[in-house]
């Protein structure tokens, strides 16, 4: 009988930048920074860098599967996320896998990149909504992809729109929009959590940071709010640490503080 695991385990289901600001590289730097164990299950390779997304490459949804079980079946999650998940076959797999294992479960609805590139496939929306959502224990959109999903309105009206869609709880991020304001709407209880907006020119995998950290404070035990506070002030301290002279566009967020260390 092994030793009991005393580090967190966290998985993300996403997919991998080439330029290391987003994806499963932005994860894997959030998930280490909050205290735990980071794994993968890529799903799509990108050829990408600061200035735009120049190729996707998405991965066939049985071998995605099989790196799931590889990790499920050894190491174990305590929380997973998603983010680029790409294709309806990709979110079919993810889903029917993950159904039933009870795992805290972040959704980042990854639509977009920063660079406008499309990371999911139209006729996949759908079945992210139906299948993922209500697998989710909450799911974090940006204002652009929370008025993708539900329309127009104010952070409020798209939180409530969203949890009606099937998600237990929801936080539309305010790193888009006239307020810094996360808003979390858990299906009663209407939260807004100040954040600290930093124009650096380094936003480049913000959101992934703050759906990992958020991920992450789930499998250490943490209450949801607690858990959405934390992520919050994570990113938006990823993002007034950003690696602007990195690269000619968006520079990358930077969780490490690597500037501070150099």
């Amino acid at each position: 009988m092994g030793s009991p695991v005393l580090i967190p385990r966290c998985l993300t289901i996403a997919g991998s930048d080439s330029g290391g600001g987003a994806g499963i590289q932005a994860d894997l730097k959030a998930f280490a920074v909050a205290g735990c164990y980071g794994m993968t299950a890529i799903v799509a390779l990108t050829a990408q860098n600061t200035t735009g997304v120049v190729a996707v490459h998405e991965l066939p949804a049985d071998f995605v599967r099989a790196q799931l079980a590889a990790v499920y079946d050894d190491i174990g999650v305590d929380a997973a996320k998603t983010g680029m998940l790409f294709s309806r076959a990709v979110i079919e797999a993810v889903a029917d896998f993950l159904e039933g294992r009870n795992v805290p479960l972040v959704v980042d609805p990854v639509m977009l990149a920063s660079s406008g590139a499309e990371l999911l496939q139209g006729d996949a929306v759908a079945t992210l909504v139906s299948r993922l959502f209500p697998l989710a224990t909450v799911v974090t959109p940006n204002l652009q992809e929370a008025e993708a999903l539900g329309g127009s309105g104010s952070r409020r009206e798209l939180a409530e729109r969203i949890h009606e869609l099937g998600a237990p709880a929801v936080v539309v991020t305010g790193g888009h929009g006239d307020e810094a304001v996360d808003y979390l709407f858990d299906g009663e209880r209407h939260i807004e959590i100040p954040v600290q907006r930093h124009e650096t020119g380094a936003t480049h995998g913000a959101g992934c940071t703050h759906s990992a950290t958020l991920a992450a404070g789930l499998a250490k035990g943490q209450p949801l709010e607690q858990a959405v506070r934390e992520a919050a002030r994570v990113a938006s301290e990823a993002v007034r640490y950003g690696l602007a002279e990195i690269g000619a566009g968006d520079g990358p967020v930077d969780v490490l503080h690597l500037k501070g260390v150099a």
